[in-house]
C-alpha cells in the first residue's frame, strides 16, 4: 500500500524525520508559555500549511482555536483530521467558520472576541499558475495584498501579542506577480511591525501540498490519466509537517520584522521528474515516457482496468516529461537576496532574515491607493507589471505568452 509520508520522506526530503524537531525540542518551553492557554485564529487554516500549523500549535494546549477558511469541505476535513490524531490537544471552545477574511462577519466576531493573542494568516494565491489575464491578477492582488491591508487595519483595534503572514521564497528578486505581490504583503505587513510584532517565513515548494504538481499525481493515478512534470526547473521542499513548523517557530520565536527560511542547500533540490520517476515507481508501475500529451492520454486510456487495479511493475505507465516554457517559472530558487541581514546561528534549522529594506507607511498608503485606483478604471496586465515594478525595481516579469493552466 502506497504510504505517502513515506514516499515524501524517502524520495523528496530525504529527511525520516522533521528537520526542526530539534528546534522546537530546545525552545518547548517558551512554545509551551506562549502558546498554552492562550487565543488563536488562524486564517486560510484549512489549507496545507494552515493545517499543518494548526496541528503543530495543537500540541502545546491553546486555550482557544478560531479557524476562517473559504473552504468548507476543507474546515470539515481538518476537523475530522485534528479530531482524530493522537497527541493533538482540541481546545473545548474550537470553533471553524465557513468566511473569507475580508467578510463584515469576521470583523465582527474579532471585535466581539477583542481580538486574538496569536494571528496566523494563510489566505493567500499562492500558486505561479494564478498569473493568467489581468483578471486573475487583480484576484490574486485583491488576496494577498488589498485584503491583507484591511485585515491589519482591523488587527490594529486589538493587537495580537503574535502576529504571523506566510510569505515565499518567489518573494525574494520576483519573476512572477503572485511572487511580488508576496513582496508586497512583505512590506505591507511589516510596516505595521510599530503597532504589534510582526513575523514571516519564506520557504519552497510543500511536498504534495493542496494542488500542487505532485499532489495532482495522485488524482491523475485516481483517474488513470498519464502523469506530466517539467524535466529542468530544480526546487527546495519541506514537507507538508515542516511547513507547518517553520510557521509555528516564526510566529512564537521571531522578533518583529523577521522573516525565517529553511536552512537547505543547493544539493537538495531536486527537479518534479526525478521526483515522478520514483512515484511511478512506489507506485509499482514502470515508467513509459511519452513524447506528446496526445500520445500519453491514449496510453493511459488503452491500459487495461483489470491489470491496472493490480499495479505491478510489469504494467506500464505514461508520463510526459517537458521543459518549463510558462510566464512566471523561476529557474532556480532564493531565500533571501543581497543587503539583507541574515543570522544563521539563532537556529539548528532555520534561518533569519534579521534586517531588510522596508517601506514607510506612507509609500506603502501611496501605492496601495495606486493599485485600487488601477483596478477600479480600464487597465491591463501589463499596466499591473508597470505598476508593481515601480514599487519593487528589481521585480524582472518576462510575459512568455503561455500559462500553466495550458498544460496538463
Amino acid at each position: 500500500m502506497f504510504n505517502l509520508d513515506k514516499f515524501i520522506a524517502d524520495s523528496v526530503t530525504h529527511r525520516p524525520s522533521s528537520m526542526f524537531e530539534g528546534d522546537i525540542q530546545a525552545n518547548a518551553a517558551r512554545l509551551t508559555q506562549e502558546i498554552e492557554g492562550k487565543s488563536v485564529c488562524v486564517i486560510g487554516g484549512a489549507g496545507s500549511i494552515g493545517s499543518s500549523f494548526i496541528k503543530a500549535v495543537l500540541r502545546f494546549r491553546p486555550g482557544k482555536l478560531v479557524v476562517i477558511d473559504l473552504n468548507e469541505n476543507g474546515l470539515a476535513e481538518l476537523t475530522r483530521d485534528i479530531r482524530s490524531t493522537e497527541g493533538l490537544y482540541v481546545p473545548q471552545e474550537y470553533r471553524a467558520y465557513t468566511l473569507n477574511f475580508a467578510d463584515p462577519i469576521f470583523t465582527r466576531i474579532f471585535r466581539e472576541e477583542k481580538g486574538f493573542d496569536i494571528v496566523a494568516n494563510f489566505s493567500a494565491h499562492k500558486h505561479v499558475r494564478s498569473e493568467k489575464d489581468k483578471y486573475s491578477v487583480q484576484a490574486l492582488i485583491e488576496n494577498n495584498d488589498i485584503k491583507a491591508k484591511k485585515l491589519m487595519d482591523l488587527l490594529c483595534e486589538y493587537p495580537p501579542k503574535h502576529f504571523f503572514c506566510v510569505s515565499t521564497d518567489k518573494a525574494a528578486n520576483p519573476v512572477n506577480i503572485m511572487g511580488a505581490s508576496k513582496r508586497i504583503m512583505e512590506d505591507l505587513v511589516m510596516a505595521y511591525n510599530g503597532k504589534f510584532k510582526v513575523t514571516t517565513a519564506r520557504f519552497a515548494n510543500v511536498a504534495f501540498s493542496n494542488g500542487s504538481l505532485p499532489d495532482g499525481w495522485l488524482h491523475r493515478l485516481q483517474k488513470k490519466q498519464p502523469l506530466a512534470a517539467p524535466n529542468d526547473v530544480k526546487r527546495y521542499f519541506v514537507s507538508p509537517e515542516e511547513s507547518g513548523q517553520i510557521c509555528m517557530l516564526a510566529c512564537i520565536l521571531g522578533n518583529g520584522g523577521e522573516v525565517f527560511f529553511p536552512k537547505l542547500g543547493e544539493d537538495q533540490m531536486l527537479t518534479f521528474s526525478t521526483i515522478c520517476d520514483d512515484f511511478v515507481t512506489a507506485q509499482g508501475l514502470t515508467k513509459v515516457e511519452c513524447a506528446s500529451d496526445e500520445e500519453a492520454k491514449k496510453k493511459a486510456a488503452a491500459i487495461d482496468n483489470s491489470q491496472f487495479s493490480i499495479l505491478n511493475s510489469q504494467l506500464d505507465y505514461p508520463v510526459v516529461y517537458f521543459k518549463s516554457d510558462t510566464t512566471g517559472e523561476k529557474a532556480y530558487e532564493e531565500f533571501y537576496i543581497p543587503g539583507e541581514k541574515i543570522n544563521m546561528e539563532r537556529f539548528k534549522a532555520l534561518g533569519v532574515v534579521e534586517e531588510t529594506t522596508r517601506r514607510p507607511m506612507n509609500e506603502v498608503n501611496a501605492f496601495f491607493a495606486k493599485l485600487e485606483a488601477l483596478f477600479q478604471g480600464d487597465f491591463t496586465k501589463v499596466d499591473v507589471v508597470k505598476a508593481i515594478k515601480a514599487f519593487i525595481p528589481n521585480f524582472e516579469h518576462e510575459e512568455k505568452g503561455k500559462n500553466l493552466d495550458q498544460k496538463m
